[in-house]
């Protein structure tokens, strides 16, 4: 489990079973309970808060994960690892997330 990876998540309704980015620091998977995410959805909005993913990126159907609704989980929320970011998009979620939080990158 780190920081880049999308797994799939049982959440509360009305969200349901849904893929979700991990965000927390490497250190918090370890030690923590709770840990931050950012779900994955097919609804495009076309906005900066938002990294568009693929099938080449791993994802079933085009995607993207929102960086507007980030969201703390129990970490046995996770059911099974789906796949993980290369550095680029990696690179794409750092800048939406300054974007989402209003912060300079």
């Amino acid at each position: 489990m780190k920081r880049g990876e999308i797994w799939w998540a049982e959440l509360e309704p009305p969200a349901g079973r849904r893929p979700v980015l991990l965000l927390s620091r490497a250190e918090a998977y370890s030690v923590r309970e709770l840990i931050t995410v950012a779900p994955v959805t097919t609804r495009v909005r076309h906005i900066p808060s938002e990294v568009p993913l693929s099938l080449e990126d791993g994802l079933p159907k085009p995607c993207v994960v929102n960086l507007d609704t980030i969201t703390t989980i129990a970490k046995v929320s996770l059911r099974e690892r789906l796949t993980a970011l290369n550095a680029e998009k990696q690179k794409a979620v750092e800048v939406a997330l300054h974007f989402a939080l209003g912060m300079e990158t």
